[in-house]
C-alpha cells in the first residue's frame, strides 16, 4: 500500500505490506469508482457527511497538521476538491450497499455494521 505525503501532495517511496486477511476494511473517496474493486467487496459502505462539516474539518486539519493557510485550503476546496466531489464521489454512493449518514456520529449505523464484520468473523472460524 503506498504512503502518501499530504504536506508535499504526493506518495512516498514508502510502502506498507497489507497481508491476505479474511476480513479487510479499505477506504478511499475514489473507491467505488472502478468497477474491478467494487466487484472485489462483500459489503460497500458509503459514509456521507454534509459539505460544511467535510470543509470546517478540513479547514482544521489542513492549517494544524499540515501548515497550511484558510485561503489556501479554501482556495482548493472550491478549484479542487468540491467539483471533484460532486462529479466523481458523490455519485459513486450509488453502488453502495449502505449509506450512513453522519458516519460515526450514528450509533445505530456503526452497531449494524459492526454486527455485519462479526458476522463475517464468525464465518471464518
Amino acid at each position: 500500500m503506498p504512503v502518501y505525503d499530504f504536506a508535499h501532495h504526493r506518495r512516498t517511496e514508502e510502502v506498507r505490506i497489507v497481508n491476505p486477511q479474511r476480513i479487510i476494511l479499505v477506504e478511499g473517496i475514489l473507491i467505488f469508482t472502478d468497477a474491478r474493486l467494487r466487484d472485489l467487496f462483500d459489503v460497500r459502505i458509503f459514509v456521507e457527511t454534509d459539505d460544511d462539516v467535510r470543509l470546517i474539518r478540513r479547514l482544521q486539519r489542513d492549517i494544524r497538521d499540515r501548515g497550511r493557510t484558510i485561503e489556501s485550503v479554501i482556495n482548493q476546496w472550491m478549484q479542487t476538491v468540491r467539483p471533484m466531489h460532486l462529479e466523481f464521489v458523490e455519485p459513486s454512493k450509488r453502488y453502495a450497499h449502505v449509506i450512513i449518514p453522519e458516519g460515526g456520529l450514528n450509533e445505530v449505523a456503526m452497531e449494524m455494521v459492526i454486527a455485519r464484520i462479526e458476522a463475517l468473523r464468525g464465518q471464518t472460524a
